[in-house]
Order: structure tokens, then sequence, then C-alpha cells
């Protein structure tokens, strides 16, 4: 099933809480692409831009790429024709800064986010399934402190994000944990209602 409906969508969720996965789900539902700055990052650098050299450079001497070339680069995203319909955002907006970027971006096309999904995960939970992967994966780098703070990490650096959209009205949190097919039945209930109640059913 496709929902045809202009949607505008960002996805939150912790490492390990199955993002990705639901994030895929969630775009082949409404028909909107979903728009990854990690993704545009890697196919950047991979197929040796000056934006893919210049990420390179900052990501291999241990940088974070800042805040005003991340939003240039989503912002410019954001232009193309395949977005008309909607989109869904994954990995950005990080930071309130940023969330007020893609503020005045939307708002210049009279745009804006219909809503935020914050797939929620006990941390326990997916600390478990992600040393799992770690052991089937052979990562053994993923130690259990390791992974614990990068938990941690993303419970400070969303915390802000999840009460801004919260305050906004826009947020809808749902359980991430369970089966895959669960999980993606819970968030489509979860999202149509907001939709509907939001852009009129």
């Amino acid at each position: 099933m496709t929902d045809n409906r202009q949607v505008r969508l960002l996805i939150i969720g912790a490492p390990g809480a199955g993002k990705g996965t639901q994030a895929a789900r969630i775009a082949e539902r409404y028909g909107i692409p979903a728009v990854s700055t990690g993704d545009i990052f890697r196919a950047n650098i991979k197929a040796g831009t000056p934006l893919g050299q210049q990420v390179s450079a900052i990501i291999e001497s241990g940088g974070l790429v800042p805040d005003e070339l991340t939003n240039e680069i989503v912002a410019d995203r954001l232009k193309r024709d395949d977005v008309t319909n909607g989109f869904l955002l994954d990995g950005y907006p990080r930071t309130v800064a940023q969330v007020h970027a893609l503020d005045a971006v939307l708002e210049a096309d009279a745009r804006r986010l219909d809503a935020v999904l914050l797939l929620e995960a006990d941390t326990d939970s997916v600390v478990s399934r992600l040393l799992k992967r770690a052991e089937i994966e052979g990562r053994a780098d993923d130690t259990e402190e390791v992974i614990r703070h990068r938990q941690e990490v993303y419970l400070e650096q969303t915390a802000p994000l999840v009460e801004l959209f919260s305050q906004r009205g826009i947020l809808v949190a749902v359980d991430g944990l369970g089966a895959v097919d669960e999980v993606s039945a819970r968030i489509f209930g979860a999202l149509d209602a907001r939709l509907d109640a939001r852009l009129g059913a």
C-alpha cells in the first residue's frame, strides 16, 4: 500500500533501534524518498566530488561535519523534484540549530514537517541487540562500554530535539522493540492517525 498524500517526516532513533529498516518501510509506504545525510556524504565521497573530498578530509581528521555544510547539503537535496510530494529525513537535524535551519528552508517554500517519529527502545535491550550483532559480524571494537557510550551521547543530543518537537505537537513516539512487522504496524497506525488529524483525512 502506498499513501499518496504530501508527507514530510523526520525519524529519530537510538543506534540499534532499527531506524534504518523502518525508514525504508516508511518511505515505501508513503511513496516518498528517504533522505539520509550519511548516504549523501558517502555517495559524494565515493564519487570523489568536491563536497565528498571536503567531507572525507573532515571525517579522516576525526572531526564532525560542521552545521553550515550539513545545512547546505540538506537544503540543496530538498530542492530536487523527487521531494515535491514529501520526504523522510534520517540523521538530520541532529541539533536545535539544525532544526531552525531546516525550518527556514521549508518555510521559504511554505512547507513544514508533518510529524517527527521517535522510535523508542529500552537501552539494555538495544545494547543486547548490538552486542549480538557485533558478535555475528565480528566487530571486536563494539564492546558493551563503547555501545553504552554511544547510547548516552545519542540521548544527550536528542533530548532537546524531542522536547522541541513535543512542544510543537508533532512528536509521535512508538515502541521500537519487537518483530520488524509488529513495529512497522505500530508506526503506520500512529503516523496515519497523526497525518489524518494534521493533513485532513
